[in-house]
């Protein structure tokens, strides 16, 4: 190497150094980490394929990129789809439930690394739901409903006409309004119903239970492969005869937001045991998804993040929030 050259680490490669690259695309990582999130619903996978993202933009020539940005998500998007491929491919046994990961915060405020994550409506039940579309679905719905990609682009990646991207969305997008109900955009009475809920279940009281559950409630419950606590149930009455369970679990549960909702952690001796997602609508539980897989928690959730027991105004032993006093529609 002469006097007058860098190093590679140095070097003004196309105008740019490679420090600034990095800085260029850290200032994009966030958006990115929230398209693969949504697309793959796993944490892990989010992270790698942001990961490669970057190792292609390292290798390429910068002054070939006209739209940083668009070219990114370009990128994330189509590792994405291998990734749900992939999946589709293998030769796994089928799990009877699949809760996302859940992007678990302390109840007063939202994680600062969670807040592009969580930037949209993104509930657990909504991943839930994307999990049941085809990877052209899934991409779509994704890139066009929720980062306003232009469906032209989107063809390209999924290798449809635009007009047959346009309809994958539509698709996607009946089956998400038809399953995942938009959540009351009042946190504190979403966090109010749930309160309830489970003072109600403390107490044995059927049908206060009953009251604050829509009649077409869905509990699903992903407990592992072969888990007996992997199981899906239906209707006000039948979750609601879950209640000697839900009252075992109320002096371990701690207030949370999951995926930006109202939620719990249900956690002992420093370990967590489930975390619970609620989708309340129109003041009911329309929604309950419960991660109790005890491999996956031990990787996502740190239960020193979150708050040991019910504060004052979350707790559902006090008077507001009892079975008996909550005010329900």
């Amino acid at each position: 190497m002469s006097g007058d050259e860098s190093s590679p680490a140095e070097s003004s490669r196309d105008g740019l150094s490679r420090d600034g690259l990095s800085r260029l695309f850290e200032e994009h990582r966030p958006r990115l980490r929230a398209v693969a999130y949504r697309v793959l619903g796993s944490l892990s996978e989010a992270d790698d394929a942001v990961q490669d993202a970057w190792l292609r933009l390292d290798r390429t020539d910068t002054d070939e990129i006209g739209n940083l940005g668009g070219w990114l998500t370009t990128v994330v998007a189509r590792v994405c789809l291998n990734v749900l491929r992939t999946r589709g491919r293998r030769a796994e046994e089928p799990f009877d439930v699949h809760v996302p990961d859940p992007v678990v915060s302390h109840d007063d405020g939202t994680h600062p690394e969670h807040e592009a994550l969580l930037a949209d409506s993104v509930g657990l039940a909504l991943m839930v739901v994307l999990d049941t579309l085809t990877p052209a679905e899934r991409v779509a719905f994704v890139l066009h409903d929720l980062f306003a990609v232009p469906f032209d682009e989107i063809a390209a990646l999924v290798g449809k006409s635009t007009a047959a991207t346009r309809q994958l969305a539509d698709r996607a997008r009946r089956r998400v309004r038809d399953r995942a109900p938009a959540p009351d955009a009042d946190l504190a009475r979403q966090r109010e119903v749930v309160n309830a809920f489970f003072a109600a279940a403390r107490d044995g009281d059927l049908d206060a239970l009953v009251a604050v559950l829509d009649p077409d409630v869905v509990l699903r419950s992903d407990g592992g492969a072969g888990s007996r606590l992997t199981v899906t149930l239906s209707g006000a009455r039948t979750v609601a005869g879950q209640a000697v369970t839900f009252g075992q679990l109320y002096p371990l549960a701690r207030p949370a937001l999951v995926n930006g909702a109202a939620g719990v952690v249900v956690a002992a001796d420093g370990r967590p045991l489930s975390v619970m997602a609620f989708t309340v609508a129109d003041g009911r539980i329309v929604a309950i998804d419960v991660l109790a897989d005890q491999e996956r928690l031990a990787r996502l959730v740190d239960v020193r993040g979150v708050h040991t027991g019910w504060s004052s105004g979350s707790d559902p032993s006090n008077s507001q929030t009892s079975s008996r006093g909550t005010r329900l529609p």
